[in-house]
Parts: structure tokens; C-alpha cells; sequence
């Protein structure tokens, strides 16, 4: 495991990511929480919205039973509201009350370590949505401060406001668009990248095939990158970046993937919901990418992706 310095605390490179839904088996989720910290990762990110609260639930469970709280760095967000059937962004001030106590609740603990902005809310202004969260943090619920899905302009006005630590957008091969802006801005101003969708909701895994059927209720169904003519693309490409990865240095599509966010300066979020999806976690590390390898992999997906798409169909509706 590589680590790296979070403020005061070394944490892990690797993010464990505990994004989870209905039907997902709790007891197996919890086991590859600790299968993770087994592994030395000590970096958590979850949200209220993640099942939810069942993702922050499960995650202070695990945190109760590994019994050593001040050793995980534990990051959470705020600023999305749900009901039965649905989720919208809400990042005001009650809002952001209610969730925090909510969290510290579910997870068992009186602080938390980075407290992030899920979603910009276009209804409330980035100015109250910071000066909130400083309170927050001068009252030392929240150890530091980050957000996520955010904009150059809107990263800039909440520093305005309240000292950012990090940004975290959806960064993988397929997927980089924030390449223009967002991420040289966050390497500018020292804001570390925490990166989801590493391998691209399992585009990038090595595990699927032109047959692959999805399972009524899957999230990825609402993404253009897996329905026709798109998914026959991106299959190609990643099965040509896998048969790169294994002649050139004997590792899986997967831990390509993984190693190209490190070596681009971001932290991989590797969502997993059980333990077996951790096994090929060391298979990132103890080697580096070169910049030929980097171009290769440009034409790589360059080649076989005609169509490509980002991630937008992941974004949170406003308010109603």
C-alpha cells in the first residue's frame, strides 16, 4: 500500500468506496470494510445518500468493532435530500444541521474527518453553504473541509468562504472531461483529488463481456455508456487496454486503471460491497505507468471509442 499526507494524518492511496443500494447484503458489505482496513487502507468515503444511511451505518459498525477510530480517516458528504422515490440536492443551512447530526449518529463518532459537498445546489448560495460548514468546523465536528462535482467558479467562491481541502470529481480513462479545468485547478491550489468511477462503474474491471445483462434496478442503466452503439465501443477499448497492460507489465485491465489515476496525482475510490472485490488491490502498486505508455493508452481508447460520453447522467436533480 502507498500512502500519502492528509493535513496530519498519512492515509492510504487507495479510498475504500461504499457506495451501496437497495438489496445489497449488509453483513458481506461490513466484512470487506475490514477486509479493506486488513489490507492498510485507512481512507473511507461514503455518504448519507449511499443506501440511505445504510452505507454510513455499516461503516460505523466497522468502525465500532475495529475499535481504533483516530487510525481511519472517515469522509462523509452533505447536501442531498431524499424521499421514498426520490433525491434532490439541498445544501441549506437546516439541511446541513440535520444531516451532520444524522452522520455522526449512524456512524458512531463525535467527528468527522472530511466533510464534503455532495452537490452544488443551485438554490443556495455557495457563500452560506461555506460559512455553515466553517462553523461546523470551528466547532470541531468536521476536521477539514471538501466538495464534490464542483466548478472552478464555484470551488473559488467557496474559498472566499471556508478553507478546501479537496474536490472530488468522476475521473477514470474513459471519463476526462475535469482534465480541462477542475483538475488543474485542484493541483494549483494543492487540493487533493479524490477520483470516483476509477474503472467506470465496471467498464474497466476485465469482467465484462458483449453478454453482459444488467439486473432490473441497476443504476447503470441510465448510462449512455452502456447501451448501443456505445457499450460494444468501450468493451473494445478496454479489452485492447487490457491485452496492453498484460504484455507490457503483466497486470489486469483493473490495476491499469488504478495505477493510471495514481500516476495522473489522483486517489482511486475502489468501491466494494464484498470482500473478494478487494483481492486485486496490491496489484496497483510496485510499478509506474511511463509517459509512452500514457500516450498509448490515449490511442488506445482513441481507436476504438468513436462515441464517447461523460458522466453526466449521475447528476443530482435541484430542488423541485
Amino acid at each position: 500500500m502507498e500512502y500519502f499526507r492528509f493535513g496530519s494524518f498519512e492515509v492510504s492511496r487507495i479510498c475504500l468506496g461504499t457506495w451501496i443500494w437497495a438489496g445489497i447484503d449488509a453483513a458481506e458489505s461490513l466484512r470487506a470494510i475490514h477486509r479493506a482496513f486488513d489490507l492498510g487502507i485507512n481512507f473511507v468515503d461514503t455518504a448519507p445518500l449511499y443506501g440511505k444511511g445504510l452505507a454510513e451505518e455499516i461503516l460505523g459498525k466497522a468502525l465500532a468493532e475495529h475499535g481504533n477510530r483516530d487510525k481511519i480517516f472517515v469522509a462523509t458528504k452533505v447536501g442531498i435530500e431524499w424521499t421514498q422515490s426520490t433525491s434532490f440536492r439541498n445544501s441549506s443551512v437546516a439541511r446541513i444541521r440535520q444531516e451532520l447530526d444524522d452522520s455522526l449518529r449512524r456512524l458512531g463518532t463525535d467527528y468527522i474527518d472530511l466533510y464534503q459537498v455532495h452537490w452544488p445546489d443551485p438554490r443556495i448560495p455557495i457563500e452560506e453553504t461555506a460559512g455553515e460548514l466553517l462553523r461546523i468546523q470551528q466547532a470541531g465536528k468536521v476536521r477539514a473541509l471538501g466538495v464534490s462535482n464542483f466548478s472552478i467558479e464555484q470551488m473559488d467562491r467557496f474559498r472566499a468562504i471556508a478553507p478546501l481541502v479537496s474536490i472530488q470529481p468522476p475521473y477514470n480513462i474513459f471519463e476526462r472531461q475535469n482534465e480541462k479545468n477542475v483538475l488543474p485547478y485542484a493541483k494549483q491550489h494543492g487540493l487533493v483529488i479524490l477520483a470516483y468511477g476509477a474503472i467506470c462503474r465496471g467498464l474497466l474491471s476485465g469482467k465484462m463481456t458483449p453478454s453482459t445483462k444488467l439486473s432490473a434496478g441497476d443504476y447503470r442503466q441510465g448510462d449512455p455508456k452502456f447501451q448501443p452503439p456505445r457499450f460494444s465501443q468501450y468493451l473494445a477499448a478496454a479489452h485492447a487496454l487490457d491485452q496492453f497492460a498484460r504484455e507490457k507489465h503483466g497486470k489486469p485491465v483493473l490495476a491499469l486503471a488504478v495505477r493510471w489515476l495514481l500516476d495522473q496525482g489522483a486517489v482511486p475510490i475502489w468501491g466494494a460491497r464484498v470482500p473478494s472485490q478487494l483481492d486485486n488491490v496490491n496489484e496497483a502498486f510496485g510499478w509506474k505507468l511511463t509517459p509512452a505508455d500514457m500516450k498509448a493508452i490515449d490511442a488506445i481508447v482513441a481507436e476504438n471509442v468513436s462515441d464517447p460520453v461523460g458522466p453526466e447522467f449521475m447528476a443530482q436533480p435541484p430542488r423541485p
